[in-house]
């Protein structure tokens, strides 16, 4: 994950929030000072601010914290204007629905794709993930259409920094077979990965241009529900690719 020109101040309120949505309950100043691994003196100063602005606000009588509805409120007001989920979530909710597997779009920061929506397919055994984790470019579907956008040298320069890291037996190792695979899925018009990221997930995905700015989109789900689908599916990310980058001009 990239770590430079990154504010210890700003990690810290993420920390603290992230540490209440892993434990479900109200903390309390020592608990949320060991989930973030600081000192208490600094958890204090950061709890205290929270709660004179109004998003943390003291439970019970053990002193305990708990985040108030206004991050929530700020969120959703937040969200509600996103000048690009805000016109494609309903496209993307649609291939969901028409597909029945699990819908992710990304775009690439650094050398990462970035979940910016996950929406998962209404069946138990589904693929799952969290908005905003980062997959590596070079194993994953969506990776591959994102670097698939750019052009020929940025493709190689950025293919040529990755490290290779082995996520499962079948991740590409080498720059070389990235590209290959790369260029490969360029002249199909679709990418693919077979349990490169997830042992027993596929994934189909393609590049998308929205409000200027290239994202990808990828369908995926457990490997043997999709082996027999896999065209269908890309034939379904054409269709709508094409109406997200209608809806986003």
């Amino acid at each position: 994950m990239p770590t430079d020109k990154r504010v210890k101040a700003a990690d810290r309120t993420i920390d603290l929030f992230e540490a209440f949505d892993k434990s479900g309950r109200p903390l309390s100043l020592s608990e949320l000072a060991a989930a973030m691994e600081i000192p208490i003196s600094s958890c204090h100063g950061l709890v205290n601010t929270l709660v004179t602005r109004g998003y943390l606000s003291p439970v019970g009588r053990q002193r305990a914290y708990y985040p108030t509805r206004l991050l929530f409120e700020l969120g959703r007001n937040i969200l509600a204007r996103d000048p690009v989920l805000s016109r494609v979530t309903p496209l993307l909710e649609g291939l969901r629905d028409k597909c029945g597997e699990t819908v992710v779009l990304a775009r690439r920061l650094d050398r990462f794709a970035q979940y910016l929506l996950v929406l998962e397919a209404n069946k138990t055994i589904r693929f799952s993930a969290q908005t905003s984790v980062l997959r590596s470019l070079h194993s994953s579907a969506l990776g591959k259409a994102l670097l698939g956008s750019m052009p020929e040298p940025k493709r190689t320069e950025i293919a040529n920094s990755l490290d290779y890291e082995r996520v499962t037996s079948a991740t590409l190792p080498t720059a070389k077979r990235l590209l290959a695979d790369v260029a490969a899925g360029e002249a199909r018009g679709w990418h693919l990965t077979r349990g490169e990221s997830v042992s027993d997930v596929a994934a189909v995905a393609r590049s998308v241009l929205l409000a200027g700015e290239y994202h990808a989109v990828a369908i995926a789900g457990p490997l043997v529900r999709m082996e027999p689908m896999l065209e269908k599916h890309a034939r379904l990310l054409a269709s709508v690719g094409a109406e997200m980058e209608a809806a986003s001009r």
